[in-house]
């Protein structure tokens, strides 16, 4: 048994959890079961020990774990350590897949940095019906462990012609077609952000590709690039992280431009 001047110090530590609540200093998060679970059961964290904490809206805090009983625990709120960023103007578009992949794809989509998920449903989809909650659990687990702060927007699936007839005119579409010429990607992308575009968007089609109506109409769009990912052909989860690279390197945070 330890004496009471020997008591084990809490560990400061640099886990992150999302909480669904308002965080400012002083206050206390109340966590679900899954979560006290997490933190007293797989991380066996002891009382006092430090972690992060965010919400996707207050920022970052430092926050330090409170014990009900053994199976219940809290966390009291301390100092902020980040502000909240301003959110992205990237949204991914694209033909969902099936739960492995689509899980994989939904995490690096998070972790390249875009501010909106749209599953569109078109001709060639292998899975007509999206599991929101999954999507959105998969988002929170990206930005955990990557030190995001800010959630993606998680848009219910839509038929293609329907997400496009609901786009903004100013929002620049990069329709990624493994029927475009191969050209250098970087070099159209620079090309495009001489119209200083308020918001851009990335689509990528599913297995399959696009079928010939649908590459039509979004031809027809105005305020669209054609881009080619490149001599191979990609699978969708590989597309969509090749496309989000190439569009950060270029438009976006990885270079400054936006």
């Amino acid at each position: 048994m330890q004496k009471p001047g020997n008591l084990r110090q809490a560990p400061e530590t640099t886990h992150r959890l999302f909480v669904d609540c308002p965080l400012a200093s002083g206050d206390v998060a109340v966590l679900d079961s899954a979560q006290q679970n997490y933190l007293l059961n797989v991380l066996r964290l002891p009382e006092g020990a430090r972690l992060l904490v965010f919400n996707g809206r207050d920022g970052e805090f430092r926050a330090r774990q409170t014990l009900a009983s053994r199976r219940s625990a809290a966390l009291a709120v301390e100092e902020p350590t980040r502000p909240q960023p301003a959110a992205s103007t990237l949204t991914y578009m694209f033909a969902p897949l099936k739960h492995a992949r689509l899980d994989y794809m939904v995490q690096k989509a998070v972790e390249m940095g875009v501010g909106a998920l749209a599953p569109v449903i078109t001709t060639r989809t292998q899975t007509a019906r999206v599991n929101l909650e999954r999507m959105r659990a998969n988002a929170i687990e990206a930005a955990e462990q990557c030190g995001i702060l800010s959630l993606p927007q998680i848009a219910p699936e839509q038929p293609l012609a329907k997400a496009l007839a609901a786009m903004p005119a100013n929002r620049l579409l990069i329709f990624c077609d493994e029927d475009a010429p191969v050209a250098d990607p970087l070099a159209a992308l620079r090309a495009a952000a001489a119209s200083q575009p308020a918001s851009i968007a990335v689509l990528i089609g599913p297995e399959g590709g696009f079928d010939d109506s649908e590459r039509a109409l979004l031809l027809r769009r105005p305020n669209t690039l054609r881009l080619s990912l490149g001599p191979r052909v990609l699978r969708a989860d590989t597309a969509a992280v090749a496309a989000l690279a190439i569009v950060q390197a270029a438009l976006g945070d990885w270079g400054g431009a936006r």
